[in-house]
C-alpha cells in the first residue's frame, strides 16, 4: 500500500520542489501532477520535482489523448522516465470539460485503449506502425531520442465499467478521482475484473487509487469548511459517477448554481458532513487518517491526498507527512 501526493498545475517555479522535498521526507511514496483543463502542463512541474527528489514515483494524473496526441505523451513520458532515473508512471484518463475549448472526446473507451498500444510501442522502439480506429503511425516511424525503460507502469482514470475494463486489460493502477467513499472500492474492483479475465490476468494484478481533495489542520472546523468550498467546484460531475450514493437533486443543483455564480463558501455550506466525507479527507490529522484507514481496509493499493492538502500547502502536506501517515503505517 502506498500514499501518494496530489499537486494542482498552479504553483510558480520552485514551489513545486518544495512541497516534493517535504512530502519525499516525510515518505510519500508517489507525487502525481493533475492535468486539468487550463492549468499548467503537468510535464512542467514533473520535471522540476524529478530534478529535486531521488525516491518518489511521478507521474501525471492525468494526459488525455485529445488535447495531445499519444506520440506527444509518449515523449513527456520518456523525458520524464529520463529525468527521474525510471521513477516515471504514464498516466491516462479521457479528460473533462474538453468541450469548453471546442475538444469532443469521441469514442473515449477506444481511444484511452489506442493510446496505450501506440505510447507502449513507441517507448518499446517498435516501428511497424498502428492502423487504429482512432489513431495511426505510419510504418517506419520510431522515437528518435533514448528512452530510459521501453515499458513504464500505466495508470488510467476513470469511474465508468467500460473504462474500468481496459484498465483490466492493459493497465497496473486503476485510478478512481475525487472520491474517499470505501464502497466505490468495490466497485471498481468488480469493473477492473472483466477485463483482467478477458486476457488472463489475476484481478489483483491492478492496483485501486482512490484520491481527493485534502484539507488537514489542527483546527478541524476550518478545514472542514475550507473542503467544502473546494468539493462544491466537483460535486455535480462526480456524484453522478458513484453508484453507491443518491444525493438530493436539489441540493446538488443549488451547490453548482452557487458555483457558476462564484459563490463557492456559500455553495460549500450546502454540503453535508455524510456527502462531505465521501468525496474529501477534511479535518484534524486523526480525522483524515480514519478516513484514509477506510480506504486501506477496503483495499486500495494507493491513498492520494489531493490539492489543496491544507489551509496552506505547505503546513498541510507537513501534517499529512508527520502526523497522517504515520497513524497509517503504524
Amino acid at each position: 500500500m502506498e500514499i501518494g501526493l496530489g499537486l494542482q498545475g498552479d504553483k510558480r517555479p520552485g514551489e513545486y520542489a518544495e512541497l516534493a522535498l517535504i512530502a519525499e521526507s516525510h515518505g510519500f511514496d508517489v507525487i502525481s501532477v493533475y492535468g486539468d483543463l487550463m492549468f499548467q502542463p503537468p510535464v512542467v512541474p514533473l520535471l522540476e520535482i524529478a530534478n529535486a527528489t531521488g525516491r518518489v514515483r511521478l507521474g501525471a494524473a492525468c494526459w488525455n489523448p485529445y488535447s495531445l496526441h499519444p506520440y506527444e505523451i509518449a515523449g513527456q513520458v520518456a523525458a520524464l522516465d529520463l529525468a527521474s532515473d525510471g521513477r516515471a508512471y504514464l498516466g491516462l484518463a479521457q479528460g473533462a470539460w474538453l468541450d469548453s475549448v471546442g475538444i469532443r472526446g469521441r469514442r473515449s473507451v477506444r481511444a484511452l485503449a489506442e493510446a496505450v498500444e501506440v505510447i507502449n510501442a513507441l517507448l518499446a522502439g517498435e516501428d511497424g506502425g498502428f492502423d487504429g480506429e482512432v489513431f495511426r503511425i505510419e510504418p517506419g516511424t520510431r522515437l528518435r531520442y533514448p528512452v530510459q525503460r521501453s515499458k513504464v507502469p500505466v495508470l488510467i482514470g476513470t469511474w465508468g465499467p467500460k473504462t474500468a475494463a481496459v484498465a483490466g486489460r492493459v493497465a497496473d493502477e486503476l485510478k478512481i478521482g475525487g472520491t474517499v467513499n470505501p464502497a466505490m472500492v468495490a466497485v471498481m474492483r468488480e469493473r477492473v475484473a472483466v477485463g483482467t479475465a478477458e486476457v488472463g490476468r489475476a484481478p489483483t494484478d491492478v492496483g485501486i487509487v482512490a484520491g481527493a481533495v485534502t484539507v488537514v489542520d489542527e483546527d478541524a472546523e476550518l478545514a472542514r469548511a475550507t473542503a467544502r468550498s473546494e468539493v462544491a467546484m466537483y460535486l455535480d460531475v462526480v456524484a453522478a459517477l458513484d453508484p453507491t450514493v443518491a444525493l438530493p437533486p436539489e441540493m446538488v443543483a443549488e451547490v453548482g448554481e452557487l458555483v457558476r455564480a462564484g459563490e463557492h463558501a456559500k455553495a460549500g455550506a450546502r454540503i453535508p458532513d455524510d456527502v462531505l466525507d465521501r468525496f474529501a479527507f477534511s479535518g484534524t490529522p486523526e480525522d483524515v487518517a480514519r478516513q484514509a484507514q477506510r480506504l486501506i481496509d477496503a483495499g486500495v493499493s494507493r491513498v492520494e491526498f489531493g490539492t489543496p492538502h491544507g489551509l496552506r500547502p505547505t503546513h498541510g502536506v507537513h501534517l499529512l507527512g508527520s502526523r497522517v501517515i504515520p497513524l497509517l503505517r503504524r
